[in-house]
C-alpha cells in the first residue's frame, strides 16, 4: 500500500459548521458503513468523535470502490469538502455536517472483532480485558481515559498553585513488611538481596520534609500484593502529599480545597465545604463502619443497656462482652418480605452475625423473630429506642463480639440502601473520619498492628497510655470518605525519634528488627525533623465516584483482573531458565 501523504487537519469531532466548504482532511476508524447502492456513508470515528463521509455519483468511480471496501474498523484517511447534511443527527456534535469525500486512503484493514465497538457494552468483561486495546476504542471509555487525564492535570494544577513541590521518589525500596505484602524485586547484582515495589512514598515523603522541602506531592504508582475487590488492584496510582509545620485542620483545610477544585473544574459541581467531620467512635456507634455512607438514614441504635438482664439469653449472653444493636427501617415492613428477610439473614452470616432479629410493625398487627421471648417492657425498651412507627421494620443483631455486630449491620444498611433505592443516586456526600485507634489486634498476626501505619503520631490526650496501654490510644490520623467509599487517608505524623521507637515497642518491634527496618528513619530524626503531616489519595477510586462507574477496572486503562493477572497480555509468565539462573532463584515443588 502506497504511503498516505495526506495530513490530519482536525479531528472528527470537531469538525464544525464555521467549516462549510472548506478542504479538510480526516483520519480515523470506520464506525459504521451503510452502502445504499449509488449512496455510501461512512461513519469515522476518533476519541472525539464522530464524522460522516458520504460518497455518491459525484464520486470518482476508484474511490467509490473503495468506499464500498471499508469495513467496520478500517483505519481511513479521508479528503474533502465539509457540507450540510440532509439527513441531520442531533445526536452527535457533528450531526448537521458531513465530508464530501474527494480521496480516500485505506491506512489499514481489519479483522471482524470479537465483539462490537460501541457502549452498549455486551461483551463479557473478560473478552473485553483480553481485547483491552479494543475496548478502550469505545466512546465511553475514552470519556473516561480523558476525564482521569483532566482529573490529574487539575491535581497538579492545584498544587502548585498551593506551593507543592512535585517530586518523584523511587520505585525499588527496601522492604518493610508493616501491612499489605510487598512485590518483591531480586537483585541481580546483590545476590540474595531483594528489592520491594513501593507501597507508598510514605517513608520518602516524611524524609522530604526532613530534607526542608515544606509541600510536596506526587502522582505515585504503588503496589500491594493482597486480595482484589471491586476497588481495589495490585497496582494503583496515589495522588501523594505531605506538608510542613501543620496540624490536622491544615492538612484537612488544604484537602477540602483541593476536592472543591476538581469537582469544579470536571464536573462542574460546587460543593460546600468545610464538609462534615465525625470521630472513628461516632462513626462505628452510628453507622457501623469508618467509612459511612451518609446519603441516607437507617443509623444505628445500641439497645445494651436496656437488654443486658433479658431471660432472652441471644441478647443477654452477647451483652457482657458485646453489644445489641438494631436499625429501623422506616417503612420497610411492607417492602420486605419474609423470604427477603431469610436473604437479608444470610447475608449477615457472611460478616460472621450468628443471624438477624427482626419485627415488623403492620397497620393491624406485629410479625416478630423475638418478641416471644422478651417482656412487654422490653419490646416497648426496643420501640421506644429506635422510634418504631406503623410500617417500619426492626432488624437487630446481637454478638459476643462487637467488630462482628458492626461490620454485620453497617454492610446490612448499606445494602438495604442500594436495594431499595433510599438515597439519590446523583449526591456526592463527603465525611471526614477522625480520631482512628492507633492500633487494632490482628486474628492472623496475633499482635497489635498499626491501624493506619507505624509512622501515625498519638492524640495529644492519650500520649501517657502508649507506653502501657497503647491499644487505647487513638491517632491523629483522618481519612475522607464519598459515599460509603475511602478516597484518601492521612495523619500528622511521628517526628521524634524516642516517640517513633516507643510506637515500633508497642508493635513488638524490638530495638534490633526496627533499627534493621526502620534505622534509617530513626537516625534522620536526629537533624530535626519538622511537625509534618499528609495524605494520600486513591486516584482510581476517586475517579470511579466521581464518574459514577461500578469498578475501577473502568477507570484504568489496562487493568488486573481477580486473580491479579492480566488477561490481553497473559502475565504475571514463566520466564527463561537463564534469567532464573543470573538471579540464583529457584522454585520448589510443594
Amino acid at each position: 500500500m502506497e504511503t498516505c501523504k495526506l495530513k490530519r487537519t482536525n479531528y472528527c469531532g470537531r469538525f464544525c459548521e464555521d467549516e462549510i466548504g472548506q478542504e479538510v482532511v480526516a483520519m480515523g476508524w470506520v464506525s459504521k458503513q451503510r452502502n445504499l447502492g449509488n449512496l455510501i456513508f461512512i461513519d469515522l470515528r476518533d476519541r472525539t468523535g464522530i464524522i460522516q463521509l458520504a460518497f455518491d455519483d459525484q464520486t470518482a468511480q476508484e474511490i467509490f470502490d473503495l468506499a464500498s471496501e471499508c469495513r467496520a474498523e478500517f483505519v481511513l484517511a479521508a479528503k474533502g469538502v465539509i457540507r450540510e447534511r440532509s439527513n441531520k443527527n442531533p445526536e452527535i456534535k457533528t450531526g448537521s455536517i458531513e465530508i464530501f469525500v474527494s480521496d480516500l486512503k485505506i491506512l489499514a484493514r481489519s479483522c471482524v472483532p470479537p465483539f462490537e465497538i460501541s457502549d452498549k457494552d455486551n461483551a463479557h468483561i473478560d473478552l473485553r480485558l483480553k481485547y483491552r486495546y479494543l475496548d478502550l476504542r469505545r466512546s465511553e471509555m475514552q470519556k473516561t481515559i480523558w476525564l482521569r487525564h483532566k482529573i490529574v492535570k487539575a491535581a497538579r494544577d492545584y498544587f502548585d498553585e498551593n506551593e507543592f513541590i512535585e517530586i518523584e521518589t523511587p520505585m525499588l525500596v527496601k522492604s518493610t513488611p508493616e501491612g499489605a505484602r510487598d512485590y518483591l524485586v531480586p537483585s541481580r547484582i546483590h545476590k540474595g538481596k531483594f528489592y520491594a515495589l513501593p507501597q507508598s512514598p510514605q517513608l520518602y515523603k516524611q524524609l522530604l520534609m526532613l530534607a526542608g522541602y515544606d509541600r510536596y506531592f506526587q502522582v505515585a504508582r504503588c503496589f500491594r500484593d493482597e486480595d482484589l475487590r471491586a476497588d481495589r488492584q495490585p497496582e494503583f496510582t496515589q495522588i501523594d502529599l505531605e506538608m510542613s509545620f501543620v496540624d490536622q485542620e491544615d492538612v484537612i483545610k488544604i484537602n477540602e480545597g483541593f476536592i472543591k477544585t476538581i469537582f469544579k473544574k470536571i464536573l462542574n459541581i460546587d460543593l460546600k465545604t468545610p464538609f462534615l467531620k465525625i470521630s472513628y467512635d461516632q462513626a462505628m456507634n452510628r453507622f457501623g463502619s469508618d467509612k459511612p455512607d451518609i446519603r441516607f438514614k437507617l443509623e444505628l441504635v445500641d439497645l445494651t443497656k436496656g437488654l443486658q438482664s433479658t431471660n432472652f439469653k441471644v441478647f443477654s449472653s452477647a451483652a457482657k462482652t458485646g453489644s445489641i444493636r438494631a436499625i429501623n427501617f422506616q417503612g420497610g415492613a411492607q417492602l420486605v418480605s419474609r423470604k427477603e428477610i431469610d436473604k437479608l439473614t444470610e447475608f449477615v452470616k457472611t460478616y460472621k452475625a450468628k443471624g438477624l432479629a427482626y419485627t415488623k410493625i403492620l397497620p393491624d398487627s406485629r410479625s416478630s423473630s423475638y418478641e416471644k421471648f422478651l417482656t412487654q417492657d422490653e419490646i416497648s425498651f426496643i420501640d421506644k429506642s429506635v422510634d418504631a412507627q406503623i410500617g417500619d421494620l426492626i432488624l437487630i443483631v446481637a454478638d459476643s463480639k462487637n467488630s462482628v455486630v458492626f461490620d454485620s449491620l453497617g454492610a446490612l444498611r448499606s445494602k438495604l440502601a442500594s436495594q431499595y433505592n433510599l438515597y439519590n443516586q446523583e449526591e456526592f456526600a463527603f465525611l471526614w473520619v477522625t480520631d482512628f485507634p492507633l492500633l487494632e489486634y490482628s486474628d492472623e498476626q496475633k499482635r497489635y498492628v498499626a491501624k493506619h501505619h507505624p509512622f501515625t503520631a498519638v492524640l495529644d490526650s492519650d500520649m501517657e497510655k502508649l507506653q502501657e496501654t497503647p491499644w487505647e490510644c487513638r491517632s491523629k490520623a483522618y481519612d475522607l470518605v464519598l459515599n460509603g467509599c475511602e478516597i484518601g487517608g492521612g495523619s500528622i505524623r511521628i517526628n521524634n525519634r524516642k516517640l517513633q521507637e516507643r510506637m515500633f515497642q508497642a508493635l513488638g518491634l524490638g530495638e534490633k528488627e526496627a533499627s534493621e527496618k526502620f534505622g534509617f528513619l530513626l537516625e534522620a530524626f536526629k537533624y530535626g525533623a519538622p511537625p509534618h503531616g499528609g495524605m494520600a489519595y486513591g486516584l482510581d477510586r476517586l475517579v470511579m465516584l466521581m464518574l459514577q462507574k461500578d469498578s475501577i477496572r473502568d477507570v484504568i486503562a489496562f487493568p488486573k483482573v481477580q486473580s491479579a493477572g492480566e488477561l490481553m497480555t497473559r502475565c504475571p509468565s514463566e520466564v527463561e531458565k537463564k534469567q532464573l539462573d543470573e538471579l540464583k532463584i529457584e522454585f520448589i515443588e510443594d
